[in-house]
């Protein structure tokens, strides 16, 4: 069943989107080569406190830190700990908080350092690829629409979306109906409706779209161990359009 928001509803939830966007922009700003994953979920666990927030991955089906941090081959669910970051590493920064009752959920991609022009065009590609499927979050149009525009993007210029990982619905829980796909046919799917409030979020492979989780149980690598990119905002389904939540 899908949860439609009231306006109500999108006030507390544009309040919780501004606050992670904060967080976020502080996260990015601080990743360098020689800090330790460990060190990016300490920070994010002491700005969260201060929003007077809560993290909303921490313990989640049994999940260890506050953030997902995954590096280069690793596409999403990677957790802090002892590794320390590397120039011409990439770093896909996933993180979300709950603010009075509502969920926020958005990912940032970044360059440590000087990359590779193949893997900096992988960035660029997957943040392009999530604008795309929000452009296409309109009322009266269809998931297969979202699923579509980031599918056709990404693979026109070279890449592979992952299937295994998908974006879902958002708002009192984490993880609400529906499943946001970013893969299949357009005109397929739930009809968007105005109070929607999807989490986008394209997970782009730089061969294979392929993944294998880790003995952990959380971390997904690709099967190739070629780099990967994740990008993602909480986006609001309104009359007039998406309005993206977590905006940086």
């Amino acid at each position: 069943m899908i949860l439609l928001k009231s306006e109500t509803d999108l006030i507390k939830m544009r309040k919780a989107g501004l606050i992670l966007a904060g967080i976020m922009k502080k996260v990015i700003g601080s990743v360098r080569a020689g800090m330790s994953t460990r060190d990016i979920d300490n920070l994010t666990r002491e700005l969260i406190r201060r929003e007077n927030a809560e993290p909303a991955f921490l313990g989640y089906n049994g999940y260890p830190a506050s953030i997902c941090v995954s590096i280069n081959e690793e596409v999403v669910h990677g957790i802090p700990g002892e590794r320390l970051i590397e120039e011409s590493d990439i770093v896909s920064l996933d993180l979300g908080i709950k603010f009075q009752g509502f969920f926020s959920d958005c990912t940032e991609t970044v360059a440590v350092g000087k990359v590779a022009p193949r893997v900096r065009k992988l960035i660029d590609v997957t943040r392009q690829s999530l604008n795309e499927g929000i452009k296409a979050a309109l009322p009266g149009n269809r998931l297969g629409d979202i699923a579509g525009a980031v599918q056709g993007y990404v693979e026109k210029n070279g890449f592979s979306v992952v299937r295994q990982f998908v974006g879902h619905g958002i708002g009192r829980s984490l993880h609400e109906e529906p499943e946001v796909p970013n893969f299949g046919r357009t005109g397929r799917g739930t009809v968007l409706e105005p109070g929607m409030v999807l989490a986008i979020e394209p997970m782009v492979n730089m061969g294979t779209w392929e993944c294998v989780v880790l003995d952990d149980g959380w971390t997904a690598v690709t099967a190739d161990k070629k780099p990967s990119a994740h990008f993602e905002h909480t986006v609001a389904i309104c009359k007039n359009g998406p309005e993206i939540l977590t905006r940086l």
